[in-house]
């Protein structure tokens, strides 16, 4: 994990070491006096040579000094803390939306497979997969908002305005998550074992629910961790859409007033949230198959 973050940090860092544009005079504004940039590139170390910017960055990071907001002239990771948990919640609940529909479609899929109900569902799911969520947002919006007014088109203070939000960006996920306990179940029903549950008599919720859908969590874990992060990258078009006050939003404003302490804190706390995710989904991998938790017995 840590090779990771050390490479997403050193793609950032160049990403907005070469992007043109000159943070001094994005601080002082396009008025400031020559010797005024100069003192201040300076003083920010915007004179020393790219390694040595990195490796002050790195040192930085360790102490949890993101550095101080162009904008806002506060603490970078103030400014994140603030956020941070909105942008969780969504993602969290999001991820809930997304694992709730899609495992127990995934079965019904498998168990009636090329019935016209697995076919109407791997098309809805195929149509979910591939709308795009700002679309799928203002979609949402039109419909229960604005025409039946049942739900709050924006902000995120209570759980109904948590409802759009969570659809928008855990519907795709739901058809990721569908389709691959589809296929994973598919293989292990067919397995002999299932068979010889079946002549001994066990009922078939039983057979489906406590042999295979047991052995068809490995793939589905992973897929779920790893959309994780789709999730997250969905996260910031959807609070855009949403106007919910979280990290996401504040980082297309970030983009926009190109502030770049907020903008590299704040892909690097996502990113440092995924890869703790898919840490813990490895872990789950012991807990899930005994084959796997006794090689490290």
């Amino acid at each position: 994990m840590l090779p990771v973050l050390v490479g997403v940090i050193l793609i950032i860092f160049t990403l907005m070491y070469i992007t043109p544009g000159d943070p001094a005079s994005i601080l002082l504004g396009e008025q400031a006096r020559p010797e005024d940039l100069a003192a201040l590139r300076l003083e920010m170390g915007l004179d020393d040579p790219f390694l040595v910017q990195f490796a002050n960055y790195i040192t930085r990071i360790v102490r949890l000094d993101f550095g101080m907001s162009y904008v806002t002239k506060r603490p970078v990771f103030t400014e994140i803390y603030d956020r941070f948990f909105t942008t969780m919640l969504l993602a969290g609940i999001s991820v809930l939306v997304s694992v709730l529909a899609g495992i127990p479609l995934g079965i019904l899929c498998a168990v009636k497979q090329n019935s016209f109900f697995d076919s109407i569902t791997q098309v809805f799911g195929l149509i979910a997969l591939s709308m795009p969520n700002f679309w799928l947002g203002l979609m949402l919006m039109l419909i229960f908002s604005v025409n039946l007014a049942w739900l709050p088109a924006t902000g995120f203070t209570t759980p109904l305005h948590w409802i759009l939000p969570s659809l928008t960006i855990g519907l795709s996920g739901a058809g990721v998550i569908m389709r691959f306990t589809r296929s994973s179940m598919l293989e292990v029903i067919r397995q002999d074992y299932m068979r010889t549950a079946r002549a001994k008599g066990q009922k078939e919720s039983v057979v489906i629910m406590k042999h295979a859908l047991k052995n068809t969590l490995i793939p589905v874990v992973t897929v779920i961790g790893l959309s994780f992060g789709g999730l997250l990258g969905g996260a910031v078009l959807t609070e855009t859409v949403f106007a919910i006050p979280g990290l996401g939003n504040f980082m297309v404003q970030s983009i926009r007033s190109r502030d770049i302490p907020i903008i590299q804190g704040g892909v690097l706390m996502m990113a440092i949230v995924f890869s703790f995710v898919n840490l813990l989904v490895d872990i789950l991998y012991s807990y899930i198959d005994p084959r796997i938790r006794s090689q490290y017995k």
